[in-house]
């Protein structure tokens, strides 16, 4: 295997991984990233509840 490759792999493990402070946040955390798509489809139902005027 690549040894950069290896180091990047490592270091993404590490950021991926939230610190002891904020360990109780992490279900938070993993939805959070959801939240624009969900804006997303709102427009859509919105837009759809106008009959896309």
């Amino acid at each position: 295997m690549y040894e950069g490759n290896l180091f990047m792999e490592n270091l993404v493990m590490v950021l991926a991984k939230l610190p002891e402070a904020y360990a109780p946040f992490s279900p938070i955390v993993d939805v959070l990233p959801i939240i624009p798509v969900l804006f997303i489809l709102l427009a859509f139902v919105w837009q759809a509840s106008v009959s896309f005027r």
